[in-house]
C-alpha cells in the first residue's frame, strides 16, 4: 500500500492519497484545491489516480474534486446524502472499494454535517484490523467536529449533534484500539474547539484521551460539543456553497498579471479592494489609503476570508517574489476575483505618493498614558473568548476578529480606537479593516496583550 499524507500549515487542513502498488490505482481524498502536488507524486511512483473523495461538504477550504477529475478523468465520490450540481458516485454505508489488494471502505458517520463518511483503509480485503480511518471532520485528534456549522443548512446542531454522538460512540469507537486516526484538520482549525497539533492517532487512545469519546449519554454529548465553539470565518458558507456547485476550475493566469502603477489606478478605480500581505510594520510604515492588511505569515487564507467579501475584485500588493503564494492561498478558500498584483511595492508605492499614507501604532507606554488623558481612547481587543479569558485591559471592548464584519455597528465612532489581539498581527488586520470602513482614528497597540501585561508587571514590581 501506498498512503500519503498532505498536511497545509496554514489551514490546518489534511489530504490523503492511498494506492495499491501492484495495480497503481490511487484514490485522493478531500484534496486541496491546488492539486500538482498529488498529480506529480502520482506520476512519481506511476499511479493512476481513478477516483476522488470528499469526506463532506467542506467549509473551510474550496476542495480540488474538480481540478482532479478534469485532469485525470477520475470519478467524484461522496456520502449518498450528498446532492452536487456535477456528477458524483454515490458511497453507501458498508461499501468497499477495490484499488487492488488495498482496499477502502466507506462509514456513513454523519453529525458535522449530515452527509459526512468516513474512510476505512484495508491493506488486504480480509484484514481483521483495519489499517486505518480517514475520519473527515467526524472525529479530530482530541476533538469532534462541530455540529453548527452554515455548511448544514436546514439542519439543526441539535439534530446533528445526535448524528454525531452515534457515528462516534457507535461506530467510530466501535473499531479495533489499533486502528489509526486520520482526520481532516488539526490544531488552529475554527471546524472544533480542541483539536490537536498531532496528525495521527489511534482508536484506543482517542478513546482514553478525547473528552467526547469518553462514556456518556447522548443529551451529555450533545451539550459538550456545541458549548464553546469559536466563531466561524465569515467566507465557510460560500465556500460550503461552492464544494456543491460545478464552479469554474482554478486558473491563474490573469491573477499572475504584474501591475504598473497606472494599472494598478485603474484596477482601483474600477472597484477593486487592494489587499497589502506585507508585515504591519511595513504596512504601517506606508500603505495604499483604504487598503485592507492581512500578512501572509500565519493563516492567511482564513484570516482574509474573514474580513473579505468574497466576490469583490482584489489587486494585491505582497512582499517581493510571493504574489504567487499569496495567490495560491487565495484560491483555495475560492478568492479567485484578482485583477493582478502591484511588483516590487518598494519602487512602486513611491510613485503612488499621493494614495500612501501611514497606519497609526501605538506603543503600550503610549497607550497608557492616552487611557490616563482627558479623553481616553476605546481599546478593541479582537483576541478570542478563551484569550481573553486568561486576561484583559480594563474597560475594554471585545470582539474577536471573526465576528467583526457583522458587529461593525457596535464600533464606537464618538472617540479614538486602539484594536489589539494578543501579539500585533490580528489587530493590524482589524484596524486595516475598521479604515476601509469608515473609521479614520483608529491605531493598533504595537505588541499586544503579551507586551501590555509584560509592562503592567513590571509597573507592579
Amino acid at each position: 500500500m501506498i498512503f500519503s499524507q498532505y498536511y497545509l500549515d496554514c489551514l490546518s487542513q489534511a489530504s490523503y492519497l492511498i494506492a495499491d502498488e501492484r495495480t497503481g490505482r490511487a484514490v485522493v481524498v478531500d484534496p486541496r484545491r491546488d492539486v500538482d502536488e498529488y498529480l506529480a507524486d502520482a506520476t512519481a511512483r506511476g499511479l493512476t489516480v481513478v477516483g476522488v473523495i470528499n469526506t463532506h461538504f467542506h467549509a473551510d477550504f474550496l476542495a480540488g474534486h474538480l481540478e482532479l477529475a478534469d485532469r485525470t478523468g477520475a470519478w467524484i465520490g461522496y456520502g449518498w446524502r450528498a446532492e452536487t450540481e456535477y456528477p458524483i458516485r454515490k458511497l453507501a454505508d458498508g461499501e468497499r472499494i477495490e484499488l487492488g489488494d488495498v482496499t477502502l471502505q466507506i462509514l456513513e458517520t454523519p453529525g458535522h454535517t449530515p452527509e459526512s463518511i468516513s474512510i476505512l483503509v484495508h491493506e488486504q480485503p480480509d484484514d481483521a484490523i483495519p489499517y486505518g480511518v480517514l475520519t473527515g471532520d467526524a472525529l479530530f485528534i482530541g476533538d469532534v467536529g462541530r455540529p453548527d456549522l452554515l455548511a448544514s443548512t436546514g439542519v439543526t446542531a441539535e439534530e446533528l449533534g445526535a448524528m454525531l454522538y452515534d457515528s462516534v460512540h457507535h461506530k467510530l469507537m466501535a473499531l479495533p484500539d489499533e486502528t489509526l486516526v486520520f482526520p481532516a484538520h488539526g490544531a488552529g482549525s475554527a471546524c472544533g474547539k480542541n483539536l490537536s497539533a498531532e496528525k495521527r492517532s489511534t482508536i484506543g487512545r482517542q478513546r482514553l484521551t478525547n473528552y467526547a469519546c469518553r462514556p456518556m449519554d447522548k443529551d451529555t454529548f450533545v451539550r459538550i460539543v456545541t458549548a464553546g465553539q469559536p466563531t466561524a470565518p465569515a467566507y465557510f458558507g460560500h465556500d460550503a456553497a461552492l464544494n456543491r456547485q460545478d464552479h469554474p476550475l482554478l486558473d491563474r493566469t490573469n491573477a499572475t498579471r504584474p501591475l504598473c502603477p497606472e494599472g494598478f489606478k485603474e484596477a482601483r478605480t474600477a472597484g477593486a479592494v487592494v489587499l497589502d500581505t506585507r508585515r504591519p510594520e511595513d504596512f504601517g510604515a506606508g500603505h495604499i489609503r483604504g487598503a485592507i492588511n492581512v500578512p501572509v505569515d500565519g493563516r492567511f487564507a482564513e484570516q482574509a476570508g474573514t474580513v473579505l467579501i468574497p466576490d469583490s475584485t482584489l489587486v494585491i500588493i505582497a512582499p517581493q517574489d510571493r504574489e504567487d503564494e499569496v495567490i495560491t492561498r487565495l484560491a483555495r478558500i475560492g478568492f479567485d476575483r484578482i485583477a493582478g498584483y502591484l511588483r516590487n511595492p518598494g519602487n512602486a508605492l513611491p510613485a503612488l505618493a499621493d494614495e500612501v499614507t501611514p497606519a497609526g501604532r501605538l506603543t503600550v507606554d503610549r497607550l497608557r498614558s492616552a487611557l490616563a488623558g482627558e479623553q481616553p481612547p476605546t481599546v478593541l481587543d479582537v483576541r478570542t473568548c478563551g484569550e481573553r479569558e486568561a486576561g484583559f485591559i480594563d474597560g475594554s471592548l471585545h470582539i474577536a476578529l471573526a465576528e467583526l464584519p457583522a458587529r461593525l455597528d457596535e464600533i464606537p465612532t464618538d472617540r479614538p480606537l486602539v484594536a489589539h489581539c494578543a501579539s500585533g498581527h490580528r489587530s493590524s488586520i482589524a484596524a486595516s479593516f475598521l479604515r476601509h470602513h469608515g473609521h479614520t482614528d483608529i491605531s493598533d497597540l504595537i505588541g499586544g496583550y503579551a507586551a501590555w501585561h509584560t509592562l503592567t508587571r513590571r509597573a507592579q514590581g
